[in-house]
């Protein structure tokens, strides 16, 4: 079973993709900041991070970054999520270290896809 840190700020969506990740067979850690998301990024050691970018206290594109440097760290690959899919966002996201972008509201079939890419998983039906 593949562990999953979900990085997000808003209840409802924390509710929401954890739920479907869990009920998909995925363990499911929650960071609700980016100083969060670093130290369970460290300590949890997950398999991937979802990281939403618009969280407080530091925001994805320096929690990316900060996971990327350590070498404990910089091996999970992260998929930024984000409601603004504008280009410039996306190649943002990539420049700080997300190895792909996902975006707002959540597609969880096409959001699966990605996760199972990077995982070396195999495709759900």
């Amino acid at each position: 079973m593949s562990k999953i840190l979900l990085v997000e700020d808003d209840p409802m969506n924390v509710d929401m993709l954890s739920r479907r990740l869990v009920k998909r067979g995925y363990e499911v850690v929650v960071a609700v900041d980016g100083l969060q998301a670093v130290a369970l990024g460290k300590s949890e050691s997950p398999d991937l991070i979802l990281m939403d970018l618009g969280i407080p206290l530091i925001d994805g594109w320096e929690a990316t970054r900060q996971l990327k440097a350590d070498p404990a760290s910089a091996a999970i690959p992260i998929i930024a999520l984000t409601a603004r899919a504008m280009p410039e966002e996306l190649q943002s996201a990539r420049e700080a270290g997300c190895e792909d972008c996902d975006t707002k509201p959540i597609d969880l079939k096409r959001l699966l896809g990605k996760m199972q890419a990077l995982l070396n998983e195999e495709p759900t039906p």
